[in-house]
């Protein structure tokens, strides 16, 4: 079932209600629940209309009863995967690069193609990134080796403390703490 009409259905709204709250014509809508992957304008204006994130009318896996149906919502988030995912990173926190490459590899192999997923990753990216620029900055201010190593402890703290808020996030209200305007994958 398309994710647009699991979440629809989910929240018992007809596809005339969901056209006149959206401004997205009937027609619209009938066709992105036939397999049309909505973008753009409509994606957003259908996304706000049912009070879900963008992410989860772009997924097109189906729902199946066989598969952990408890810890997933109507878009085939498995929240306890997410978790797995958002987690991974803390256990290669010395050797950044793998911080990206562990959860990308999880996120297909648990097959949570998302927007939770792409921004957990776009999240670890982000601090990939910006970790050794700001490590560079504290170098050049010549501050001592003692500020240094505060540095680089506080570097890799903020990054343990991303994963284990939005780890907390995930668990309360099934979204992200810290998460980006784009993704990066």
């Amino acid at each position: 079932m398309p994710p647009l009409k699991a979440v629809r259905e989910q929240k018992n709204i007809t596809q005339e209600e969901l056209s006149e709250k959206s401004k997205i014509s009937v027609r619209t809508i009938q066709r992105i629940e036939s397999g049309t992957e909505p973008k753009g304008h409509t994606l957003r204006a259908l996304a706000k209309a049912l009070e879900i994130e963008e992410g989860a009318l772009r997924e097109t896996t189906a729902i199946t009863e066989s598969d952990e149906v408890k810890a997933e919502d109507p878009a085939g988030i498995n929240y306890a995967y997410i978790k797995i995912i958002n987690l991974s990173p803390l256990l290669f926190m010395i050797l950044p690069p793998l911080n990206i490459l562990v959860p990308l590899l999880l996120m297909f192999k648990m097959k949570q193609r998302n927007s939770l997923a792409r921004q957990i990753i776009s999240v670890q990216m982000v601090w990939t990134v910006m970790a050794p620029i700001i490590f560079m900055l504290g170098i050049f201010l010549k501050l001592g080796r003692q500020f240094t190593l505060i540095l680089m402890i506080l570097i890799v703290l903020s990054n343990v403390f991303i994963i284990l808020r939005n780890a907390a996030e995930i668990d309360r209200n099934k979204k992200l703490y810290f998460r980006l305007n784009f993704s990066m994958i």
